[in-house]
């Protein structure tokens, strides 16, 4: 979908762009302009190749699997319980609302079946906490176990997972546990799986069918649900718009003083996750953990007004240059869950298509098997 002559031009023009900025000296030449001096941004008019084909509504059929094991057997007490951890139901409806409302209905989740097991899952050699180990680590008396990841292997072969998958009666696994269980924000599967938020899952190349495969805790609330699907969206619109390269650096805190000197060259979910930090006087929605003006990780409560384009993705695929000044007020003033939604929203749910892209992203971001490879 990407690897055409002219994106692999663009891609050129923003490596020598990137690179210009990297080398070039820190102080402007005579009569130049600093990097937090650069003009404000026009967003590129990019050819749209259609606007008609619909906006694909994608349902995905989830297995739940929750891991809630039983820490008194007289009291018959789970560990949600024994530390007034949120409830299942709650986390999972709350969740489903958000994706639902954010998509303008066109992301939808259905749970086709709800596993509840009482036991501490098989970490990575085998090692399984039991009440009085979790505890002990819980009340941080002893460290937790090394290696911490769970054993994937063994949830996929017990619950059958691939077949079902193959099969379709199901098409993502949502996982519940409790910290230290060893889950993945995200992990993908199948055959041509690739990173989301983590490396992809050996062994399932069997399996013909990609899928999800999301850990989450109900030790957290909604917003952290909302920050792992958010990264997911990161890496599968990354893998659309063949860009991976792009986001890891605009994550990397050793970046440093880099910036972007010229959009013209990024692709439109480069331009996406554009924030002042990078890409000074000419920033749009940002990423999961940078808000158009955050300075910093996890920083959605910063005061300072950036001139932002974000405004301007309510029209997409048609910019109209509509650049204003936004601040932490915009998007929840810090609220984990309020800046997620907010930056949820902005993502492009319209119909047609823009080089070779749907312009409704949210179906790559549900269903990887429609991100062309």
């Amino acid at each position: 979908m990407s690897n055409s002559s002219s994106g692999l031009g663009k891609f050129l023009n923003f490596l020598i762009d990137l690179l210009r900025a990297l080398f070039s000296s820190s102080k402007p030449a005579s009569g130049g302009t600093t990097e937090h001096q650069l003009p404000p941004f026009t967003t590129p008019i990019v050819p749209v190749d259609n606007t008609t084909e619909p906006a694909r509504i994608v349902t995905a059929r989830i297995l739940l699997i929750v891991y809630d094991p039983v820490m008194d057997p007289a009291s018959g007490q789970k560990v949600s319980q024994a530390m007034n951890w949120n409830q299942v139901e709650g986390l999972v409806s709350g969740f489903m609302a958000d994706i639902e409302e954010t998509s303008g209905g066109l992301a939808r989740y259905q749970i086709v079946q709800r596993i509840d097991v009482n036991e501490f899952p098989a970490l990575v050699d085998g090692y399984r906490y039991d009440p009085a180990t979790y505890t002990a680590v819980v009340n941080k008396t002893v460290a937790p176990h090394k290696p911490e990841t769970v054993d994937y292997q063994a949830i996929l072969t017990g619950f059958n997972i691939l077949p079902r998958v193959v099969n379709r009666e199901i098409d993502e696994v949502w996982v519940f546990a409790f910290p230290y269980a060893g889950f993945y924000e995200s992990t993908m599967s199948g055959v041509g799986a690739f990173l989301c938020n983590a490396p992809p899952l050996e062994s399932t190349a069997g399996c013909s069918r990609k899928f999800i495969l999301m850990g989450f805790s109900y030790e957290r609330g909604v917003g952290e649900m909302l920050e792992s699907f958010g990264h997911r969206a990161e890496s599968l619109l990354a893998k659309a718009f063949d860009c991976q390269d792009f986001v890891a650096w605009a994550y990397n805190p050793n970046r440093l003083w880099a910036v972007i000197d010229t959009t013209s060259s990024l692709n439109l979910f480069q331009r996406y996750i554009c924030f002042e930090q990078i890409a000074p006087s000419q920033a749009a929605i940002g990423t999961i953990h940078y808000a158009p003006n955050s300075e910093r990780d996890y920083d959605w409560n910063n005061p300072r007004q950036v001139l932002s384009n974000c405004y301007d993705w309510d029209n997409f695929p048609v910019f109209n240059n509509d650049i204003r000044q936004v601040a932490a007020d915009e998007w929840g003033n810090g609220d984990i869950r309020a800046h997620h939604t907010w930056w949820l929203k902005h993502l492009p749910k319209v119909a047609g298509r823009t080089s070779g892209i749907v312009n409704n992203w949210w179906q790559y971001v549900m269903d990887p098997n429609l991100i062309d490879l």
